[in-house]
């Protein structure tokens, strides 16, 4: 017998690691030896049968199950409570809850802005002027040909350096310097430690009272407008509002701003959060800057440009910026707190249009403001002490060259610091790795039927050897076949000419020397062509 060639010997081997008996006695997936093992099928193959699909069918649904769950991008919320050696103090922003001082009104005022913000008719202004202590309009009165309401609340409003009776950070002496005018809806306000124009900002290395902001303000309640009618947005209170913020974010004191009175100190223990929110698909946080038309930060109602780079990205700037948008869209001009290019409403378009059209928009609340991925907020715990002490009544009034009423009436201290050298973080994270889905899939694997990673590798190489034994064998079977019949025409041409070719001669010949073959074969016309070489 001839013993098999090279060739035969490798398509052998190939057929070998093909077969399914040789690969499931070999795989290390569990129960594939005893269904394709020798022999027929048996009771007890099927049963080893049943129990693989079953066992295959439940690990695929606890697949599928896995991917659902990740695809759902579940997140969870951790708390944390973290040491620091030192922190940056909030910026702190307070208005004197009175926008106008009685003072500062003119005739002209009442008449571009008293029945926009006071409710005046123009038969009452005599009256009310006669009310704030002034006299009335000359005769021949021209009212200006325009009217600036940003003009009016800068020069109307109340003065920092006349409310600002003493001022200290950390012991050490501050003044109107370390403050930033801002404009609110409330009218001109300051901020402390805003870190506006690159400034610095302040920090603390301790906690505790009188290692933060400590400012004792008077209200000058003297310079309160007279109520003359009720109108929707008419204070009926005495004190400031006060609301502690980060930098990155303007003030929405109207909204957010709590009150101090006064003939009290007010204390304010803080404690600063650091707050981050997943963006999709897990969350709905926005990294992205407010629209660049739009200064995040409340500009310079005068119309100074603001150069200033923008701010990070803020839930207070974003919807600041959509009610711009919407003002400027319905009115053709700005509120003076709002920031933007557009002109300042007038009084007139105050009264009838920015006013509605923005207490509407926030009744029905259009704007849609995701959080941000990160930001800082403070939590805050208040107190307060009656003052001035009996004790002290007189001091601080020859102090500050005031009466003992007066300085009861229109007096308060504010104390702004952190409880401790501690923030909390409150974090977002995605509930399931992907690690952890892998990780899950591999532990349903190894449980039902005992495979691993590995084990995949050991189909996907038998899947291979399939294709090269049936697909590309099936092709080298049929060229194979080709070459053989080939050969063999050639053969039976070569066998048929060493038969002898009879001569006409006379006499003897010397034999013929040997043919001289040329193996050429033409398989399309199947002849051989034969030399001889007489």
């Amino acid at each position: 017998m001839k013993p098999p060639s090279g060739l035969e010997e490798a398509r052998q081997r190939q057929r070998q690691a093909s077969d399914i008996r040789v690969f499931a006695s070999s795989c290390t997936m569990h129960g594939l030896g005893h269904i394709f093992g020798p022999g027929g099928l048996t009771l007890r193959r099927g049963l080893w049968a049943t129990a693989v699909l079953l066992s295959l069918a439940a690990f695929l649904y606890q697949v599928a199950e896995r991917v659902r769950y990740y695809g759902e991008f579940h997140h969870k919320t951790i708390l944390d409570e973290r040491e620091s050696h030192q922190l940056t103090f909030p910026a702190v922003t307070l208005c004197n809850i009175n926008p106008l001082r009685r003072s500062r009104l003119t005739p002209n005022d009442l008449h571009w802005a008293g029945t926009a913000l006071l409710g005046l008719d123009p038969a009452e202004h005599a009256a009310y002027l006669r009310a704030l202590g002034q006299p009335p309009a000359p005769p021949g009165f021209m009212p200006s040909p325009t009217f600036d309401m940003a003009q009016l609340y800068a020069r109307a409003g109340h003065s920092l350096e006349d409310m600002l009776l003493d001022c200290r950070y950390r012991g050490q002496p501050c003044g109107p310097g370390n403050f930033t005018v801002i404009f609110t809806r409330m009218g001109q306000c300051y901020t402390f430690n805003s870190g506006a124009y690159g400034a610095e900002l302040l920090t603390t290395p301790k906690g505790g009272a009188g290692n933060g902001l400590e400012i004792m303000l008077d209200v000058q309640q003297e310079e309160y407008l007279p109520i003359w009618k009720d109108m929707e947005e008419t204070p009926f209170e005495v004190g400031i509002r006060v609301q502690i913020h980060s930098q990155d974010e303007p003030p929405a004191i109207d909204q957010l701003g709590f009150g101090a009175a006064p003939g009290h100190q007010t204390f304010v223990s803080c404690q600063q959060q650091q707050l981050s929110f997943l963006p999709p698909p897990w969350g709905d946080c926005n990294t992205a800057s407010v629209d660049p038309d739009f200064d995040p930060e409340p500009s310079d109602p005068m119309g100074s440009p603001n150069l200033s780079p923008s701010p990070p990205y803020s839930l207070i700037g974003c919807r600041l910026a959509c009610e711009t948008r919407y003002v400027a869209r319905k009115c053709g001009c700005r509120m003076m707190h709002m920031p933007g290019n557009s002109p300042v409403c007038s009084p007139q378009q105050y009264k009838d249009c920015a006013s509605p059209a923005l207490d509407a928009m926030l009744r029905k609340d259009t704007c849609v403001c995701p959080n941000p991925c990160a930001t800082t907020r403070y939590a805050k715990e208040l107190s307060m002490v009656r003052i001035p002490s009996r004790a002290s009544a007189r001091y601080l009034a020859q102090k500050y060259n005031r009466s003992e009423t007066y300085i009861a009436e229109n007096v308060l201290v504010l104390d702004i610091f952190f409880e401790a050298l501690n923030y909390e973080t409150v974090e977002q994270k995605a509930a399931y790795e992907v690690s952890e889905l892998l990780g899950d899939i591999g532990g349903q694997m190894g449980l039902f039927i005992g495979a691993s990673l590995l084990t995949i590798l050991e189909i996907l190489d038998y899947l291979c050897e399939v294709f090269q034994d049936r697909v590309l064998g099936y092709f080298w079977n049929r060229r194979s076949s080709q070459r053989h019949s080939g050969n063999t025409l050639l053969q039976e041409g070569l066998n048929g000419h060493q038969t002898q070719i009879p001569h006409l001669s006379l006499g003897p010949r010397p034999p013929a020397p040997p043919c001289a073959v040329t193996k050429t074969l033409s398989a399309s016309h199947r002849t051989c062509y034969l030399v001889t070489r007489l």
